[in-house]
């Protein structure tokens, strides 16, 4: 069982992604905005994190790229789960330090291949 934070200001989305991760026995963290889940991924180093991109105080490039930069949490993958849809977004959420992107909405089943597939990297 592995330990995945979830990043997400909408609690809809937050609880959406939580269902499917505790689905595939996995144990969930929370953080609603990109500042709380750098705090988060820090703190409790996490095997995994899946991050949304549009949110306030720090947004999700803004926050993987804090996570891959910190020698403390950089072997953590982060996968971009997000709205922004344009191969631009993807390629500079790569960048950042994002190991996947998947756009929402999105099937459970993709999401739990990408966590899979990521996991097992």
């Amino acid at each position: 069982m592995a330990r995945i934070l979830i990043v997400d200001d909408s609690p809809s989305q937050l609880m959406g992604i939580r269902r499917i991760v505790e689905k595939l026995g996995h144990e969930a963290l929370t953080a609603e905005d990109g500042a709380a889940g750098v705090e988060v991924c820090t703190r409790e180093l996490p095997d995994l994190v899946l991050m949304d991109v549009v949110m306030p105080n720090l947004n999700g490039f803004q926050a993987t790229r804090s996570i891959s930069k910190n020698p403390a949490t950089q072997h953590i993958p982060v996968i971009l789960v997000t709205t922004k849809d344009q191969d631009t977004d993807r390629v500079w959420g790569m960048r950042q330090g994002a190991k996947a992107y998947i756009t929402k909405p999105f099937s459970e089943s993709d999401l739990a291949d990408m966590i899979v597939q990521v996991m097992n990297k």
